[in-house]
């Protein structure tokens, strides 16, 4: 009995998972596919590439919004339209920028109303 086929997928799918940006990539990880196996061995050890791009991106911009504290809107909403890097990232955080704070005082107002309504949920249940 032949041996199943190994489950691959595109290499965005890949990298999306791996949490990084396809285009910060090797070309040979671009070029490809990726098999499961190969996706589960980057992440339990990663090369010096995908250590490197989550440590200094370019980020993802759900990973630089996790970063800044605030919402991926919110870097939509300040016209933060490229990737960032740590180091931008970093250097945002120190400026601390009008719309950062504004888009952290929002971030913070949203998951306050939605533990208030997650309590009142689970007191009506």
């Amino acid at each position: 009995m032949p041996s199943p086929k190994s489950q691959t997928m595109k290499p965005q799918t890949a990298a999306k998972k791996l949490g990084v940006l396809l285009s910060a990539t090797p070309a040979e990880f671009r070029d490809g596919v990726v098999s499961r196996d190969e996706l589960n061995a980057l992440q339990a050890e990663p090369p010096e590439w995908l250590a490197s791009l989550r440590r200094n991106g370019p980020h993802t911009r759900q990973e630089s919004a996790r970063r800044l504290g605030i919402s991926g809107s919110g870097l939509v909403r300040a016209g933060v339209g490229e990737h960032l890097t740590t180091d931008e990232i970093k250097a945002l955080l120190d400026e601390m920028p009008p719309w950062l704070v504004a888009e952290r005082d929002i971030l913070t107002q949203v998951r306050a109303e939605d533990a208030r309504a997650k309590a009142r949920d689970a007191e009506r249940g």
